[in-house]
C-alpha cells in the first residue's frame, strides 16, 4: 500500500498511539488524533506539526458510539481516510484480590466495544468508496496476551483475544472489497500503561521503536504484526499446549497490579 496521507488514531494522547502519530508525522500528512486528555493531545499535535504534518486533536470517548462515528465521518469528509488505527485501550490486573466485575466490564467495554465503535464507521465509509485496491486500511490494537489467558489479567487477555480474532475475521471478510485489515500484537512496550507493572517485563521496547515496527508491518499489509519475535514465539507455543502442561508454568507468573 502507498504511504497513508490521512490517518486517524484513537488513544493518541500517550503510549503507542502518540508514538504512531509522531512516526507518521510528515509534510502532506493529515493526522486525526483522538484521546481523553486534551492537554496531552495538544502536546502531540505540536510535535507532529513541528514535523510538517497537519494534526487535529479531538477529545474522543470510544464508548460514545454516535459521537465517535460523527468524528470519523467529519475527518473523512475533510481528507479521505487512508488508515484508521483503533488503538485506544486500557489494562488492569488482579493484584492478589481477584478481578472485580466492574473492572472486568470496564476493560471489555473500552477494549472491545471501543474498537468496534471505531472500526465499524470506518469500514462503512471505505465500503462506500468506488471500487479500488485498496479502498483503505484498518488496524486493530491487540496484544501478545491474546494468545493465552494469564491469571494476572483475565479480562485484558480475553478482550485482546477478541480484538485479534475480530481483525483476522474482518481481513478475510473484506479482502475482496479492497480493504486491508491488520491485527497489531505487541509485547511489552515502554508506556505509562506498563510503567506501573511491578515485575520484570522481558524484551520491553520503547514506544518509538514499536511504532516503527507497526508502520513497516502496515506498509506490507501484514495480517498480524506481532513483536518482539522471541516473546511472540513463546506465547504462541504456550497457546498450543494443553492446559495441563501450561497451567503450572503460567501459574508461577506474578500478578499484575
Amino acid at each position: 500500500m502507498r504511504e497513508p496521507k490521512s490517518i486517524l488514531i484513537t488513544g493518541a494522547s500517550s503510549g503507542i498511539g502518540a508514538a504512531l502519530a509522531q512516526e507518521y508525522a510528515a509534510p502532506g500528512v493529515h493526522l486525526w488524533l483522538g484521546g481523553r486528555d486534551l492537554q496531552r493531545l495538544e502536546d502531540i499535535e505540536s510535535a507532529c506539526r513541528a514535523e510538517g504534518a497537519n494534526a487535529e486533536p479531538h477529545v474522543a470517548d470510544v464508548l460514545d458510539r454516535e459521537a465517535l462515528a460523527d468524528w470519523i465521518g467529519l475527518a473523512d469528509d475533510a481528507a479521505p481516510l487512508d488508515l484508521v488505527i483503533a488503538n485506544a485501550g486500557v489494562s488492569a490486573g488482579t493484584g492478589h484480590g481477584g478481578e472485580s466485575a466492574d473492572q472486568a466490564r470496564r476493560i471489555f467495554a473500552i477494549n472491545v466495544d471501543g474498537v468496534v465503535n471505531t472500526v465499524q464507521p470506518a469500514l462503512e465509509i471505505m465500503l462506500r468508496r468506488p471500487n479500488a485496491n485498496p479502498r483503505g486500511q484498518i488496524a486493530l490494537m491487540s496484544s501478545l496476551a491474546a494468545f493465552r489467558g494469564f491469571g494476572g489479567a483475565p479480562a485484558y487477555c480475553a478482550s485482546k483475544t477478541a480484538v485479534k480474532s475480530y481483525a483476522e475475521a474482518l481481513r478475510t471478510a473484506h479482502a475482496r472489497d479492497g480493504i486491508e485489515v491488520s491485527a497489531i500484537c505487541p509485547g511489552f512496550v515502554r508506556t505509562p500503561m506498563t510503567d506501573v507493572n511491578p515485575y520484570p517485563m522481558p524484551l520491553r521496547v520503547d514506544a518509538p521503536r514499536a511504532a516503527r515496527t507497526i508502520r513497516r508491518g502496515l506498509a506490507k499489509n501484514r495480517g498480524r504484526i506481532a513483536f518482539p519475535w522471541p516473546l511472540y514465539a513463546t506465547v504462541w507455543l504456550l497457546g498450543t499446549l494443553p492446559p495441563g502442561l501450561s497451567d503450572a508454568m503460567i501459574g508461577r507468573l506474578p500478578a499484575k497490579g
